[in-house]
């Protein structure tokens, strides 16, 4: 089923992202993580892409095994990274002739030791390019896109970022999914501000439970995320305790996402890394709590799309 279609009739939608395992053991811990978390209902599941042939036969085969053998719906990313238009198409053809539904358009981050993306000879320069290629040779095909409510580290401005964004939009992409984020007031004034942009998809907030704060920093690092002052000090306080960080860390993502879902967010997104525990933990407090339930019309602003 389209995700887009899911979103009109799933609030809350959650939703797990993984990675293609590279070894036999990382699959063996894929899968079990995809059987743990399927108990808990999420809407859809969705599976990230190595550019250049990295992971791109892994990307494919593991979203079609989650929908086929775990019949959970699941969303396969594509990137322009390393691929000339034609080897795109060749991609959506092959996922669309799979019998998956959903794609996830992103432009890629530049391959491991580049440091700015280059355009591939032949290929495309954007997440945009891509959702416009997809919406053009499978229109039957649910068009996903990323957003960044801390901004694009490469937007020159946040109004230029979200123009950027309603050009995603308008070449097909009918839902958006958020980088992670830790302070919610950076979602809860992003939306407003795509909305006035003229952007009226649903924005899917993304969570990554903090599961270890060196490696979560790292990562934050990298992506140019925020994580609030009072959060750092807090982990910093726990001086390496692993036990600690993850206790800390699925509390802290649990009120997160109450708090995102009471403001009327539509669904979120959990980076997982491929584990289950914490995204169980989370998702259980939350489907036992139900934070969701408000008056009607409340954040209304928020659930447009």
């Amino acid at each position: 089923m389209r995700i887009d279609e899911i979103l009109l009739s799933t609030r809350p939608c959650f939703s797990v992202e993984f990675f293609p395992p590279k070894t036999e053991e990382g699959r063996t811990g894929l899968f079990e993580t995809v059987e743990v978390l399927r108990d808990l209902e999420p809407a859809f599941f969705s599976v990230t892409y190595g550019a250049g042939g990295a992971t791109r036969e892994g990307t494919l085969e593991t979203t079609k095994a989650i929908r086929d053998q775990y019949g959970v719906e699941a969303m396969a990313h594509l990137s322009c990274v390393g691929e000339t238009s034609e080897a795109l198409r060749e991609i959506v053809d092959r996922i669309a002739s799979s019998g998956i539904e959903n794609i996830l358009a992103l432009r890629g981050d530049p391959p491991r030791g580049q440091s700015d993306f280059v355009q591939p000879e032949g290929g495309l320069g954007s997440a945009a390019e891509l959702a416009s290629l997809i919406s053009d040779t499978h229109s039957e095909l649910a068009i996903g896109g990323s957003c960044f409510p801390e901004v694009h580290p490469e937007a020159s401005s946040p109004e230029a970022d979200l123009a950027y964004l309603k050009t995603k939009v308008e070449n097909g992409a009918t839902f958006l999914i958020t980088q992670l984020f830790f302070d919610n007031q950076s979602y809860f004034d992003f939306v407003p501000a795509a909305r006035a942009a003229g952007i009226d998809v649903p924005i899917i907030a993304g969570v990554m439970p903090i599961t270890s704060y060196a490696q979560i920093r790292r990562f934050c690092e990298l992506c140019e995320a925020t994580i609030p002052p009072s959060l750092a000090s807090a982990m910093e306080a726990l001086d390496g305790d692993e036990r600690a960080e993850f206790e800390l860390g699925v509390a802290y993502a649990a009120q997160q996402c109450a708090e995102l879902l009471r403001g009327g967010a539509p669904g979120i997104h959990f980076y997982s890394l491929n584990r289950w525990p914490a995204t169980r933990a989370i998702l259980g407090a939350l489907r036992a709590a139900r934070p969701w339930d408000r008056e009607p019309g409340k954040a209304a602003a928020l659930d447009a799309g």
